[in-house]
């Protein structure tokens, strides 16, 4: 399993609360407790004028979903590991310090209700790419999504979606960005605005929500020069501007 802190025999995953260490228990916990705050954490984003990343938005979504069994819930990657490289299947994960600038562009965009209408897949892309987390990221993304949609007037019916579709498109949208990938699978399902208090059934219907359906994996310290090739090369590749216009 993802052991980041190399203490998973002694501290449990992620060094969780009651320092467990069985997949199925730990996805039994998170589940419930989502299940438990989702309407804490949709009344806290529903109070928002602007949704941002800072410590009473985006983080704090993710803190009021699972700060009762992660202790460093609703902090980033960059407080947390700002050295180490994260990767899930082939897809590599932003740097974690450029993990906010992901963020924040793709909040950028997901606010502009225009924008929003017709890019919905590369506004998730860009939070995907940005993983701030070291779990819970695809939960607290789709709620974030959710809501942008919402505010744009209109909504995706993700529980029609196709687990394996959705993940292979959202693996390309991250590798090659801004080109329409995931865009086009999402608007596929796009429907009229959904009232808040219907999310919460069809939320926790939905599977994949974690997003790439791979284990996380620590590519390697980000102070080898070697792994820090590697991200100049994949940033390169994906050839993306986080320059709004």
């Amino acid at each position: 399993m993802f052991d980041p802190f190399h203490d998973f025999d002694t501290a449990g995953y992620l060094r969780n609360v009651r320092r467990d260490n069985d997949e199925a228990t730990i996805k039994h916990f998170e589940h419930n407790l989502f299940r438990a705050n989702f309407d804490q954490a949709l009344a806290h984003l529903a109070s928002c004028d602007v949704i941002t990343y800072d410590h009473f938005l985006f983080l704090q979504v993710h803190s009021i979903l699972f700060a009762d069994y992660y202790p460093w819930a609703g902090q980033d990657r960059a407080t947390i590991l700002a050295n180490s490289a994260v990767s899930k299947g082939n897809v590599m994960f932003s740097h974690p310090l450029s993990a906010r600038l992901a963020i924040e562009y793709g909040l950028c965009l997901g606010q502009d209700k225009a924008v929003m209408t017709q890019k919905p897949g590369e506004v998730i892309g860009n939070f995907a790419f940005g993983h701030p987390f070291l779990d819970g990221n695809g939960r607290t993304m789709l709620l974030l999504h959710m809501e942008l949609c919402y505010r744009a007037g209109f909504s995706i019916a993700w529980q029609d979606t196709n687990k394996d579709d959705y993940l292979n498109a959202l693996s390309r949208e991250i590798e090659t960005p801004g080109k329409g990938i995931l865009d086009a699978y999402l608007l596929q399902f796009k429907g009229p605005q959904l009232q808040r208090g219907s999310w919460g059934n069809s939320i926790l219907l939905i599977k994949g929500l974690d997003g790439i359906d791979e284990i996380n994996l620590v590519e390697g310290n980000l102070s080898d020069p070697a792994v820090a090739e590697k991200y100049r090369r994949y940033e390169a590749q994906r050839g993306y501007s986080y320059r709004y216009t």
